[in-house]
């Protein structure tokens, strides 16, 4: 029997952790590389090159592979995941799953009429952690939930922000763009602690205010604050920021009357902390293309396009709000990799390493998440008089 033919679109930056990923399942005798299509021709192409998806699909039956990974612009996820179902082809999808909410409900139309399946690449939906902490839930050991929340505090420097020229942009164009800390880098910890509550579509979401604002020289933003109300009355709070001092891992937090759940999903922990016990455990995880090539014998998707609706409300949320308010200078320090540059902007250093720290926004971000409020309902400094 033939091993599953997978396609790997967009091979630079996240693309060359999908080869890697192909090819450890080539080594388990699970899938083969049959094509890698990039703009950019590599000098050492482990298979077939295409320079467009469309180059592929037009090189005849036998080229076609089974499974594509599209790891491509957020622009290009509709019309390359479009055209891949549409040809017969199942379709791994980077994040976030599309650039609006409306084209998100023309895939979910496309891969219903086609009957082609379509996972969005969520790596945490495929964490054992989740369904535990859903299950700690169920069973009453935080009591009953008053909120969720999700933390991230992370670092880019201005590199990350010139990678592409799509890279912090809201828009193209006519074209939605919508790369900022809620709905590119950051959006596992929206995801995730929508999962965890229960939100899979965008009816499952009553509302969402977002807060919006950027010490980076973009369009997009780069440290923001949402709160959210589901249809069931749970809240949940974000605090997110690329601007921190110093990385730190992303969390998802449960709030209940009797204690909490602490879900560090990039390393999928989960600490359990109440009144009579405090416990820690690490969970294994399923890749989300190992599980869509078993999903082709039917095993359940982990993240079908159906159920990252809820997401796709928040980035909604965010792509039609008004653009995000640049922080003060005064509130920034630009940091070049080595120590902080005080005066904001003024003081950048030069060299692709520099990078914005918003003063105090660590604590910011947990106070948001926790108390599913927003930052300038908080009083954040930068917030006040903007």
């Amino acid at each position: 029997m033939s091993l599953p033919k997978v396609a790997v679109v967009g091979i630079h930056g996240h693309g060359g952790s999908h080869l890697r990923t192909v090819a450890e399942l080539e080594n388990r005798g699970l899938a083969r590389l049959s094509a890698v299509v990039d703009p950019r021709e590599p000098d050492d192409a482990p298979a077939s090159w295409f320079a467009s998806l469309g180059d592929l699909l037009s090189a005849g039956a036998d080229a076609l592979p089974d499974v594509v990974v599209l790891s491509t612009p957020i622009h290009t996820h509709l019309p390359l995941a479009r055209a891949a179902t549409e040809a017969g082809i199942d379709v791994l999808l980077e994040k976030p799953t599309t650039a609006s909410l409306a084209e998100h409900a023309e895939l979910v139309a496309v891969t219903e009429r086609t009957g082609r399946l379509c996972q969005v690449g969520f790596q945490t939906f495929g964490s054992h952690a989740l369904p535990a902490v859903v299950d700690l839930i169920a069973r009453g050991e935080v009591g009953q939930v008053t909120g969720i929340g999700a933390i991230g505090t992370w670092v880019r420097t201005a590199a990350y922000w010139a990678r592409s020229p799509w890279a912090g942009r809201r828009r193209m164009g006519d074209r939605a763009v919508v790369d900022g800390v809620v709905t590119n880098p950051l959006a596992h910890a929206v995801a995730t602690a929508l999962w965890v509550g229960g939100a899979r579509s965008s009816t499952d979401l009553a509302y969402v205010n977002t807060d919006l604002w950027r010490a980076n020289p973009i369009e997009a933003d780069d440290t923001s604050s949402l709160r959210a109300v589901g249809t069931d009355g749970t809240r949940y709070g974000f605090g997110l920021t690329l601007c921190a001092a110093e990385r730190t891992p992303a969390r998802v937090v449960v709030q209940g009357t009797a204690g909490e759940i602490e879900l560090e999903y990039e390393h999928d922990v989960v600490r359990l902390r109440t009144g009579r016990v405090v416990a820690e455990k690490q969970y294994g995880r399923t890749g989300l293309l190992e599980n869509l090539l078993r999903a082709r014998t039917g095993e359940r998707l982990l993240c079908d396009v159906r159920d990252t609706g809820a997401f796709m409300q928040v980035l909604e949320a965010v792509r039609t709000a008004p653009d995000p308010a640049p922080i003060g200078d005064t509130f920034v320090d630009w940091m070049d990799g080595i120590a902080a540059v005080p005066g904001g902007s003024q003081g950048n250093p030069e060299g692709d390493t520099r990078h914005p720290v918003v003063h105090d926004v660590a604590e910011w971000c947990e106070r948001a998440a926790r108390e599913q409020r927003t930052f300038t309902e908080l009083g954040a400094p930068w917030t006040v008089g903007s």
